[in-house]
């Protein structure tokens, strides 16, 4: 498997997760009113505009859309609960979209049946049975959620999670993106777990597993459990697998305690007569 290869399988959700859902929905940006949201907020909708100063409620009903700056939110509905600050302004805390749930700034989007936006947490989870992150690269898909917690700085998709980029793909029941502090500010990826039925596809290599994890510091890949890797008509089994994505070096290995063996299945070369 080539070095390359894998290593973009498996960094493909730090564009994805940084610029789709902490860039559309930023948590100091969209309906974040005194937290540094600048631009004002437009809301438009079909159906109704209301509010419920009772339940502290602003309702958006009927092919909603909400725009600040070049980001822009629509769905069926969109409920915003605000509090009440000491200078007497409201503040929105938690933000709820409901049917047909698009998030688009720029060439990023989000799109899924519902979204929940806690800004004091920093949380955004996506759900619905079409989930789907893209933006001018790449995509990933999943059947149960997609997510983002900034405090924690994790960005997770559940449930036959893909991600794709151009020829590359990986795919496990659980994705899961560490961030760390870059060396600019910001965020960078740091690490990268895929978790149950792990599969990363390259332009001509194939990797299996049970769990897989990328460390972006020292370029290193594993995958364990039940590990199958393909290239050409080659494969080798085992437990477990090291590739170094510097080198292109790769080990696999029996781990003594499962009492299994390496196994190699070599493709001889076509005759050429």
């Amino acid at each position: 498997m080539t070095a390359t290869g894998l290593g973009r399988a498996l960094g493909l959700t730090l564009a994805l997760a940084v610029a789709g859902w902490a860039g559309s929905v930023p948590a100091q940006g969209l309906l974040a009113p005194g937290d540094g949201g600048d631009e004002p907020i437009e809301v438009e909708a079909d159906g109704a505009l209301e509010w419920y100063e009772d339940l502290q409620l602003y309702v958006a009903r009927g092919n909603a859309l909400l725009r600040q700056g070049t980001a822009e939110l629509s769905a069926q509905t969109i409920t915003a609960h605000y509090r009440e600050l000491p200078d007497g302004g409201n503040q929105v805390f938690r933000l709820v979209a409901e049917g047909g749930v698009r998030v688009v700034d720029g060439d990023q989007s989000v799109e899924g049946d519902r979204l929940e936006y806690d800004v004091d947490s920093e949380t955004v989870i996506v759900t619905g049975g079409d989930l789907r992150l893209e933006t001018a690269t790449d995509t990933v898909t999943a059947d149960d959620s997609l997510e983002y917690y900034q405090a924690d700085q994790l960005a997770v998709a559940r449930g036959n999670a893909r991600a794709v980029q151009g020829t590359d793909m990986v795919e496990a029941d659980v994705l899961v993106a560490e961030f760390a502090e870059g060396p600019e500010g910001g965020q960078a990826l740091s690490r990268v777990n895929a978790v149950g039925d792990v599969l990363i596809v390259t332009e001509s290599d194939i990797a299996s597993g049970d769990e897989a994890v990328y460390n972006v510091a020292d370029q290193l890949a594993t995958l364990s459990g039940s590990v199958r890797l393909t290239s050409g008509g080659s494969q080798l089994t085992g437990d477990y697998a090291e590739i170094d994505l510097e080198t292109g070096i790769s080990r696999l290995v029996a781990l003594p305690e499962t009492q299994g063996r390496v196994r190699a299945l070599l493709e001889p070369a076509a005759d050429s007569q």
